[in-house]
């Protein structure tokens, strides 16, 4: 069955932060995008495309918008959804005093399910469409995340954290444990459908090294799954890895070490990686999750992008919500404080070089850059309509933007979940704002 949508429309070729913008960016002003069984068929100036869309098939129009691709998150916790907006305590304070807390009740599936449906209904609000995600200790909350997916056919890739220490004891499993949970929710869910299963070490102060050699074997056994954990994210946290794993020489060595730094690996945070560090991420292909929002709220520190992409060793970098330290599940949001980062750090992050972020860049960073991320003929149907004039003082700004490049940033740093009017998975509407 054939579709069309048609507007403005906004997608990359290539990463800006390597190239010339202009060979990167892809703006058409009035496009039709044209989906065919869940995948973009074919895309063009709306002059063109006018011709090839055959008699019958309806054009869905959205006027003073822009369409881009799905966002992409590539760095959250759906556990904690509930403890959004906790307030106080840096890092290492908030996991014992708010996170431990609230993943304990994802023993119980059906509060795991009550949960996984807000997250979902959330994100597809927000016009994210594809995230990587952490479950909890317990498999059934990933059962009940990956079933709430299936039923969006959503793009998701998720997992059962592993942790041997440093948590209350009904949140650790064992070094055999891990393995064994870890790999039948692999064997269950990872190509199923639209679904990814996750290697996830919590991060390296909750494992042990025995661990840690049980989640690099899982890394060996399941070379085509994503792994995911923490790297570098606050000062007390790379003193205590330090201490812990003194034979590693960094906090990122240590996963070089058990054989989980490598393509398709992805970390949150990476503020205070240094300079060896950085090198090594380069040469095995490990990506960073960038996680601004939560970056500030915790007090860590700000992510400095356009130094993790300098041309002598650029490395992957998605962008991310990081909730519930994160405060919004607005990617718009997360460009704005991901702006703010990079001013702290003495750059500027144009509106460009963001949307690329959210969309192609996050999906290379996750090794999916041949399936979502970018609107082009063989791409998957995942699509975000941003309203361009969504709010009263929106509009007004809108009225004094100068071209479309300050219109991006504008939704960028002023827009949220109002902005977005319709949400499309595999090519089916999802989310209508106006409807809801």
């Amino acid at each position: 069955m054939l579709t069309a949508i048609r507007g403005a429309m906004l997608t990359f070729k290539d990463d800006p932060f390597e190239k010339d913008m202009k060979d990167c960016m892809v703006h058409e002003s009035d496009a039709i995008i044209l989906i065919e069984d869940g995948k973009i068929k074919d895309v063009g100036p709306a002059a063109d495309m006018l011709k090839k869309v055959p008699a019958g098939v309806e054009i869905v129009s959205y006027k003073d918008s822009v369409i881009v691709p799905g966002f992409i998150d590539t760095h959250v916790h759906y556990p904690q959804t509930q403890i959004i907006g906790a307030y106080g305590e840096q890092l290492l304070d908030w996991l014992n005093n708010y996170t431990f807390i609230a993943e304990q009740q994802f023993a119980n599936k059906d509060h795991a399910d009550e949960v996984a449906e807000v997250f979902l209904g959330e994100c597809l609000k927000n016009g994210v469409t594809s995230a990587t995600v952490y479950c909890t200790v317990y498999p059934q909350s990933v059962d009940a995340f990956f079933e709430a997916a299936e039923k969006r056919n959503m793009r998701v890739q998720a997992g059962k954290i592993t942790m041997d220490r440093f948590a209350p004891e009904a949140l650790l499993d064992t070094p055999q444990r891990a393995y064994d949970e870890s790999a039948a929710l692999a064997k269950k869910w990872h190509g199923r459908g639209r679904a990814e299963y996750v290697i996830t070490p919590r991060f390296a102060p909750t494992s042990t090294p025995e661990q840690l050699e049980m989640v690099g074997q899982l890394a060996r056994d399941f070379p085509t799954a994503l792994i995911q954990s923490h790297v570098s994210e606050n000062v007390s946290e790379v003193e205590w890895v330090k201490s812990l794993f003194p034979d590693c020489g960094s906090y990122t060595g240590v996963y070089d070490k058990y054989g989980l730094m490598r393509e398709r690996a992805i970390y949150g945070h990476g503020i205070h990686l240094t300079e060896e560090e950085l090198e090594i991420f380069h040469a095995t292909g490990a990506s960073v999750a960038h996680c601004p929002t939560s970056n500030f709220f915790l007090g860590s520190g700000a992510f400095n992008v356009k130094k993790a992409k300098e041309s002598r060793r650029p490395i992957k970098v998605g962008l991310a919500t990081d909730l519930g330290a994160g405060t919004s599940f607005s990617m718009l949001q997360t460009l704005n404080e991901a702006y703010k980062a990079a001013q702290l750090n003495g750059n500027a992050l144009s509106a460009g070089h963001a949307y690329y972020l959210a969309s192609r860049g996050s999906a290379e960073a996750i090794g999916l850059e041949d399936k979502i991320g970018t609107i082009a003929p063989g791409f998957e149907a995942d699509l975000a309509v941003i309203d361009l004039y969504s709010t009263p003082i929106i509009s007004y700004r809108m009225k004094y933007a100068k071209d479309f490049a300050e219109a991006l940033f504008i939704q960028m740093t002023l827009g949220d979940d109002r902005a977005i009017s319709a949400t499309y998975v595999a090519g089916k509407k999802v989310y209508d704002r106006d409807a809801a």
